[in-house]
C-alpha cells in the first residue's frame, strides 16, 4: 500500500489495479526474499572456499603460506574437541561481554546527560574530537602497565574503543529528537525525566542500537588485539602461540573460529535490535521485506 510508505503515486485507474498489483517494483528490480539471500550467501562462501583448496594444491601459492582449506577444517575440527580451546572461547567472550556492557551504559549515561544539555555538549566537544581519533592499541603499553596481562588489560582497551562508537551515536540521537513531540511534551506539562522517558528515549533508541552494533563489532576485534599482543587469556593468546611455534595450520584454524564469533555476536545483536525495535518503521519494513 503506498499509504503505509507515506507516498502517493496518484488514483489508479479501476480496470488496472489487478496488472498494477503484479508490476515490479521501480526500476525493474525484484526484491529478494530473505531464504533467497542466505542461500546466495552460502553459495559465495563454498566458492571462496573451493577457490581457497584449489589454489594450493594447484600450486599455485605455497602450501607453506596457504595450507588446503580442507586441512584447517581439519585442524579446526580437532580443536574444537579440546576443553582448552572451549575456555579460551569462554575468555574471549566473557571479556567482551564485560567490556561491551561497561562502554554500552557509560556511554548511553553520559550520551543523554551531555546531548541533552547544550552547554555541556558544546564544552565537551573538543575535548571529544581530541580524545576519539586516539587508537586504542596505543593504550597498549598503559594497560600492561596499570593491569599487567589480566583481563583487565583487555577491558581497558576495550572499553575505550567501544565506548566512542556508543557515545557518538547517542549524541546523534538526542539530537535528532522531533522539535513537535517535545513541544507537544512540554506543552501537558511532561518534566525533565517525563520527556527523557516518553519523547528522547524512544527516538533515540534507533541510534542507540546503531551504536550497539557498531561498539560490539569494534570490542570483539579489540579483545582478540588484546589477547593477541598483551597475551591475556582468550583465542588471541592461542593464534599468537600457534604462530610462536610455526603452527600456519593451526593458525589458520583460529582464525576462521575468531570470523565465526564475529558472525554469532553480529547476528545476535540484530536479533536483539528487531525485537526492541520491532515498531520502529525500519525494522517493520525489514520483516516486511
Amino acid at each position: 500500500m503506498n499509504t503505509m510508505t507515506g507516498t502517493s503515486t496518484g488514483p489508479v485507474p479501476t480496470t488496472d489495479r489487478s496488472k498494477s498489483a503484479a508490476r515490479p517494483p521501480a526500476g525493474g528490480r525484484r526484491r529478494r526474499l530473505p531464504n533467497e539471500s542466505a542461500l546466495l550467501g552460502s553459495v559465495g562462501v563454498a566458492g571462496f572456499l573451493a577457490v581457497c583448496e584449489i589454489v594450493p594444491r594447484l600450486g599455485l601459492f605455497p602450501e607453506k603460506y596457504l595450507p588446503p582449506v580442507s586441512r584447517i577444517l581439519a585442524e579446526l575440527g580437532q580443536r574444537l574437541l579440546l576443553t582448552s580451546f572451549w575456555n579460551a572461547v569462554a575468555d574471549t567472550i566473557i571479556a567482551w561481554a564485560l567490556g561491551l556492557a561497561i562502554a554500552f551504559f557509560a556511554a548511553v549515561l553520559l550520551g543523554f546527560v551531555i546531548g541533552s544539555v547544550p552547554v555541556l555538549r558544546a564544552f565537551t566537544a573538543s575535548t571529544v574530537e581530541f580524545l576519539r581519533p586516539i587508537p586504542s592499541v596505543a593504550l597498549i603499553p598503559l594497560a600492561i602497565l596499570v593491569y599487567g596481562v589480566d583481563i583487565g588489560s583487555t577491558l581497558l582497551l576495550v572499553v575505550y574503543a567501544a565506548f566512542w562508537q556508543i557515545y557518538i551515536q547517542v549524541l546523534y540521537g538526542v539530537a535528532d529528537v522531533d522539535p513537535v513531540a517535545e513541544q507537544t511534551a512540554r506543552s501537558y506539562g511532561l518534566g525533565y525525566w517525563s520527556r527523557l522517558r516518553h519523547v528522547v528515549w524512544p527516538s533515540s533508541l534507533p541510534y542507540v542500537f546503531t551504536g550497539l552494533r557498531l561498539g560490539a563489532a569494534v570490542a570483539l576485534i579489540l579483545t582478540i588485539t588484546a589477547q593477541l599482543t598483551i597475551g591475556s587469556p582468550g583465542l588471541g593468546q592461542q593464534i599468537q602461540v600457534a604462530q610462536s611455534s610455526g603452527a600456519l595450520t593451526a593458525v589458520y584454524a583460529l582464525v576462521i573460529a575468531t570470523g565465526a564469533l564475529g558472525v554469532l555476536v553480529n547476528i545476535a545483536v540484530r536479533s536483539l535490535e528487531r525485537r526492541v525495535l520491532r515498531w520502529h518503521t525500519s525494522v517493520r519494513g525489514e520483516v516486511a521485506s
